[in-house]
């Protein structure tokens, strides 16, 4: 667990580097026990924080090294799977390893494989590499963007950071959004466009792709995608396979120094893997920690719908009669949600998800009192199909975002002085250009090919933010949490099975169900898909409720800027009329709308943000 920052700069412009860099490195986000390292040459400064307790294969995430008379900086965020085969690859190459750590050995990647290193690396990463003598910068993400990287060029000079706050720490880089800012927070937020980050002149290094930057030029290149052939393995061998590389994906993020537990919420995906942990543990005589999440007052308040069904404490109480478990139920005060807001914001750097976010930085805050590495089950949704709108005409013939299907609510809500922007048309065109990339081929049926086009979008976008949205509350948290379910090699073979075969069973995720239907109960198994647990506490609405009015009600706060009030008002006076459709996804309904309109005014303040519009 770490962060990384630092500038590359060939004119070495600035004199007070060392204090830029010190509070640059500072910025990163602060938690317990943290442990920072600095290099800077000529060209370069870079700083890196590591979150020492849970550290795994002494990684030190900054390292410098000579090979073949040629100087090597890498600073490194992420863990690596495939460590064990690469070294072996290494020693046939001849090249020593002086320590295994996952740090050296992506180094030593790059080393040996230049500009294709990545294409050998399984696990999740952000890294850059200072390649000294050629004068030049190697960044990269890894397969599916776990691992966040951001970037600016101001004045001819590379600025670079795992957090977009630190990139604010460097003189001439500032925040501002434009235009296409607004319509990335009210047409698309909290998802946000693959590569650009709402602010202006902010980048990200994209999933599975690399960037060069030397003197004379900069390119980005994607070095893996998902790619369509006809499927040809029988019912009976996909299921096998599909299970043996769930298992496989599993059982490497088992592996750690640190003790490791699961989130279970007794739903199809966390419940297959905690019971695949649990068995990996019972081997060693040891009993998994397991944890759940839920929120005070929920027992009474819960009220069922097409997107939440039932809650999760009966299939918890399932799992735990089948399996040795040592379980913990988190429960969550609804007043932590509304005094979490800021903190999330600080933790994304963006408004997101609300307290949806929240009470999963709470949620990851009191795992970390027992557990310092946790899986989840991330991301399954998205490669299986299991969410709604799969299922949904409307959705399939839809040709927008389906978990943003109506814009009615959100172009209404813009100050009318932006008169120029047409958030549908912006919105369209965002998604008719990246609905290009999808990938299939002449035997795909066109049912296939409109599933392909959605699952694409899901993953590009829709699990794009619920990975986000992970891997920045837990590491603000200070708690490692794996995804088993990005797997790549898992991903590249679910994504040409066919639907028909997916939904074996006659049921969303039939395929997985069928696969694990051995080792879970019949209840579990069988369970429809239910999201991520808010809140149904009206003491919460309520509250959320005041606050926006008060903040409305105050002339004086930045997001009157971009807001129109009255609208605003029309919406919170009528809010069961309004959202008959989630504002995003399947969790973000009213509560959460104002909610994100809160956070948006705290962004804009704690970020002190420039409108250029």
């Amino acid at each position: 667990m770490s962060g990384f920052c630092g500038w590359l700069d060939f004119n070495k412009t600035l004199e007070n580097r060392n204090e830029i860099l010190f509070n640059m490195t500072d910025s990163l986000i602060v938690r317990n026990n943290d442990e920072k390292k600095y290099y800077q040459d000529d060209n370069i400064n870079i700083g890196c924080k590591n979150l020492k307790d849970i550290l795994s294969y002494k990684n030190n995430y900054l390292l410098e090294k000579i090979c073949n008379n040629k100087k090597y900086v890498i600073a490194f965020s992420g863990e690596i799977y495939n460590s064990k085969e690469l070294i072996k690859k290494f020693k046939t190459n001849g090249i020593h390893i002086e320590e295994e750590s996952d740090t050296e050995v992506v180094l030593n990647s790059y080393i040996l494989w230049k500009e294709k290193c990545a294409n050998y690396l399984n696990g999740v990463f952000a890294f850059i590499v200072w390649d000294k003598d050629d004068n030049k910068i190697f960044m990269a993400r890894d397969h599916f963007g776990v691992k966040p990287l951001f970037y600016t060029i101001s004045n001819n000079v590379l600025v670079f950071a795992s957090e977009i706050k630190a990139l604010f720490e460097y003189p001439a880089v500032n925040p501002i959004i434009n235009k296409d800012g607004i319509c990335q927070l009210f047409g698309l937020g909290p998802a946000r466009i693959e590569g650009k980050c709402v602010f202006k002149d902010i980048y990200e290094i994209k999933p599975a792709s690399y960037m060069i930057y030397t003197k004379l030029m900069k390119k980005e290149i994607k070095y893996w995608d998902l790619k369509s052939h006809k499927h040809t393995d029988d019912i009976e061998e996909t299921i096998s396979n599909v299970k043996s590389l769930l298992n496989k994906s599993i059982i490497d993020r088992l592996v750690s120094e640190k003790n490791v537990g699961t989130m279970l919420s007794g739903g199809l995906d966390s419940s297959i893997i905690s019971a695949v942990s649990s068995k990996e543990y019972e081997k060693k005589n040891k009993v998994l920690k397991t944890f759940s999440v839920d929120y005070i007052g929920n027992d009474v308040n819960f009220k069922a719908s097409d997107f939440q069904p039932d809650s999760d404490n009966k299939y918890i109480e399932i799992m735990k009669e089948k399996y040795v478990l040592e379980h913990k139920d988190i429960k969550l005060d609804n007043e932590v949600l509304i005094k979490g807001l800021k903190e999330a914001v600080r933790g994304r750097d963006l408004p997101g998800m609300t307290d949806v976010d929240v009470s999963l930085l709470e949620f990851c805050k009191e795992i970390k009192k027992a557990v310092s590495v946790v899986l989840s089950g991330e991301f399954a949704d998205e490669i299986f199909g299991g969410y709604p709108w799969f299922y949904r005409e409307e959705c399939l013939n839809s040709d927008t975002f389906p978990w943003s299907i109506s814009l009615d609510t959100r172009e209404k809500i813009i100050n009318k002085k932006y008169k120029d922007i047409n958030l549908k048309q912006y919105v369209d065109n965002i998604y008719n250009e990246f609905i290009k990339q999808v990938p299939i081929c002449e035997e795909d049926t066109e049912l296939d090919k409109k599933i392909k086009k959605l699952m694409y979008l899901n993953i590009h976008w829709f699990g794009a933010t619920l990975i986000d949205r992970t891997d920045r509350m837990s590491m603000f948290a200070g708690i490692n949490v794996r995804t088993p379910f990005t797997e790549y090699k898992l991903a590249e073979y679910v994504w040409n099975i066919p639907w028909e075969i997916k939904t074996i069973l006659n049921r969303e995720k039939g395929l997985l169900r069928k696969a694990y239907e051995d080792i879970l109960p019949k209840e579990v198994d069988m369970r429809k898909k239910s999201p991520y647990p808010k809140t149904y506490s009206p003491e919460y609405t309520e509250k959320i409720k005041n606050i926006l009015l008060e903040i409305l009600n105050n002339e004086n706060e930045p997001i009157h800027q971009l807001i129109d009030k009255e609208e605003v008002l029309n919406i919170i006076y009528n809010l069961d009329e309004t959202f008959t459709r989630p504002w995003f996804g399947q969790l973000m309904t009213g509560p959460q709308f104002m909610a994100y309109l809160i956070q948006i005014n705290i962004w804009l303040i704690e970020y002190n943000i420039k409108i250029e519009a």
